[in-house]
């Protein structure tokens, strides 16, 4: 350069400006100010994930002995039938839904949403359990998957509160978590199912069981 004049960057990096009740803020400061791992977070997301997956697969095991205690089906051979749509209902809910929830979730917080979907997984799973009808079973599944909108929600969040190197991390952890709940589901399911006629000693056969 002439006259020795240093060559002023063309990108300046500018510093990072917080403000004080801003929920975002707070986040970006602390991953400023901690570049590790944040282990916190990442068992939050994981037991979160974990406990959304459980609903999805837990009733297989038992699905056939429910519908035909619940007398809907005629004949053995249909069970199948109306068990298909209790299966299916769940998903059916989720994926009518699961954009609104995104767009609420980006709308008033993240924390709301996945809130309000975990007490969806606890009350509507534990109605489900104690439908005493074919239609309520259906309406039970159906509305836990949608208002279940966790896992949107939850990959974002993982984004958000970790440094982009971990990132990749973040996201295995919400497919691990998922897989999981896909292997812990079915077989909690199966460990469960008619406990009457398991363990009589505890549960009497009188009972809801």
């Amino acid at each position: 350069m002439a006259g020795g004049e240093a060559a002023a960057p063309l990108l300046e990096k500018k510093e990072a400006v917080y403000r004080e009740g801003c929920p975002g803020c707070a986040v970006e400061r602390r991953k400023a100010l901690n570049p590790g791992v944040p282990y916190k977070e990442f068992f939050h997301i994981w037991t979160i994930i974990l406990a959304s997956c459980l609903p999805v697969s837990s009733l297989f095991p038992f699905l056939y002995f429910m519908i035909r205690d619940l007398h809907v089906a005629k004949r053995t051979e249909d069970i199948g039938f109306y068990a298909g749509f209790v299966g299916a209902s769940f998903m059916f809910g989720r994926c009518l839904t699961s954009t609104l929830w995104g767009i609420a979730a980006d709308r008033i917080g993240r924390k709301p949403v996945v809130v309000f979907g975990i007490l969806s997984v606890v009350i509507f799973n534990t109605l489900f359990g104690l439908s005493v009808t074919y239609w309520m079973a259906i309406a039970t599944r159906f509305l836990l998957g949608a208002l279940n909108g966790l896992l949107g929600p939850m990959k974002a969040y993982a984004i958000e509160v970790c440094r982009p190197e971990h990132e990749p991390l973040a996201l295995s952890l919400v497919s691990t978590a998922w897989g999981i709940g896909l292997i812990i589901g079915p077989a909690l399911g199966g460990y469960l199912a008619l406990p009457a006629e398991k363990y009589p000693n505890i549960f009497s056969p009188d009972s809801l069981f």
